[in-house]
C-alpha cells in the first residue's frame, strides 16, 4: 500500500475523538471532519480543520477515513451498509477503525469492506480523555500488514505507542484483555477507598500511600485522587464502562472462558447506572459499594 494522501477523515469528535483529532491537527495533518454534533465541528474548524459539508463530503474528498464511533449502529451508518452507499464510500479507501466494538463485528466489517474494494484497519486504543487530550494513548493495531505498516506513522501524535498485533480481530481482543485488568483495578480501588473511609481514616495519607506503593500506575495516581474527593467529572463514564464490560463478557461467554471478576465489575457498574449515574466517571462506582453497604446496615 502507497503512503496516505491528504487531507485524512476523521469522523466521530466525542469525548475522545474530540482530543485525538486535535492532536493530529497540532502535528500539521490535514484533516476534513465531520461529527453529527456541530459544536466540535466548530472546535476543530478553530484548530484548522476542514469541516465536511455531509458525510459523503468526507469519503470523496479522503482516501483515509478514522472512525471513532459510539457502536457498531453509528458506524454501519456512517460507511452506508444500510443505504446501499457502502461501494461509493469504502471503494480504493482505508478505513481504520479506532472505536471498541466486538471482535465478531469488526472481523465482519473487514471483509464487507475488502469486498467493495476498500482496506480495514482495527485500531482500538487503551485511555480515556485525559491520555486523550495529552496524546498519550495507546493503540493496537490489526489487519493486513502492508496496511497496517503505512497507517501506523499516521496515527503517533494521537499515541504514545501503536503496536501491531496482527490479524483482526487481535486489536480487540487484546484491547479486551487491557480493560478487563484496568476495570477489576480501578473498580478495586473504589473497593479500598470505600473500605478507608467508612473507618474515618485519612483519605489523604492513604493516597500518599498508594501513590508510593509498588501496584502505582498513572491511572491508579489519577483515579484515587479523583476518589479521596468526590470529583466525578467524566474521563471515562459509567455507561462506557458498562458498554465495555458487556463486550468482554459475551467474548468471555463465545470462547468459554471462567470471568468472575469480571462479572463482579459488570454487575456493580449496571447497579452504578440504575442508581442514575451512567454520565459520571468510572469512579462513582463507589455509589454502588455505598448502596450496597447501606443496605447491609
Amino acid at each position: 500500500m502507497q503512503p496516505p494522501r491528504y487531507p485524512i477523515g476523521f469522523i466521530g469528535l466525542g469525548l475522545m475523538g474530540g482530543p485525538m483529532a486535535l492532536n493530529l491537527l497540532g502535528a500539521g495533518t490535514a484533516l476534513v471532519v465531520w461529527n453529527r454534533s456541530p459544536a466540535m465541528n466548530a472546535v476543530l474548524a478553530k484548530a484548522g480543520a476542514e469541516v465536511a459539508k455531509d458525510l459523503q463530503d468526507v469519503f470523496q474528498r479522503c482516501e483515509v477515513v478514522i472512525l471513532m464511533l459510539r457502536d457498531s449502529e453509528a458506524t454501519d451508518t456512517v460507511l452506508g451498509r444500510r443505504g446501499g452507499t457502502i461501494q461509493a464510500r469504502v471503494d480504493r479507501h482505508t478505513i481504520i477503525n479506532m472505536a471498541t466494538h466486538s471482535p465478531c463485528y469488526s472481523k465482519a466489517l473487514e471483509a464487507v469492506i475488502r469486498a467493495h474494494g476498500g482496506e480495514y484497519v482495527e485500531a482500538p486504543v487503551s485511555g480515556s480523555r485525559k491520555p486523550a487530550e495529552a496524546g498519550q494513548l495507546v493503540a493496537m493495531l490489526a489487519g493486513a500488514a502492508d496496511v497496517v505498516a503505512c497507517v501506523q506513522p499516521l496515527l503517533a501524535p494521537m499515541c504514545r505507542k501503536t503496536v501491531d498485533c496482527g490479524p483482526i480481530p487481535n486489536a480487540l481482543i487484546i484491547k479486551f484483555a487491557v480493560n478487563l485488568f484496568m476495570i477489576c483495578m480501578v473498580t478495586g480501588l473504589a473497593e479500598a477507598i470505600h473500605f478507608a473511609r467508612s473507618y474515618e481514616v485519612d483519605l489523604g495519607t492513604l493516597v500518599t500511600v498508594l501513590d508510593a506503593s509498588p501496584m502505582a500506575s498513572d491511572v491508579s495516581r489519577v483515579k484515587a485522587a479523583k476518589l479521596a474527593a468526590c470529583d466525578f467529572a467524566a474521563q471515562a463514564t459509567i455507561l462506557n464502562v458498562l458498554e465495555n464490560t458487556t463486550l468482554i463478557t459475551e467474548a468471555a461467554r463465545m470462547a468459554r472462558v471462567a470471568s468472575p471478576l469480571l462479572d463482579t465489575c459488570h454487575t456493580l457498574y449496571a447497579e452504578t447506572d440504575a442508581l442514575g449515574k451512567k454520565d459520571l466517571d468510572m469512579v462513582a462506582v463507589i455509589r454502588a459499594l455505598e448502596q450496597r453497604t447501606a443496605v447491609a446496615r
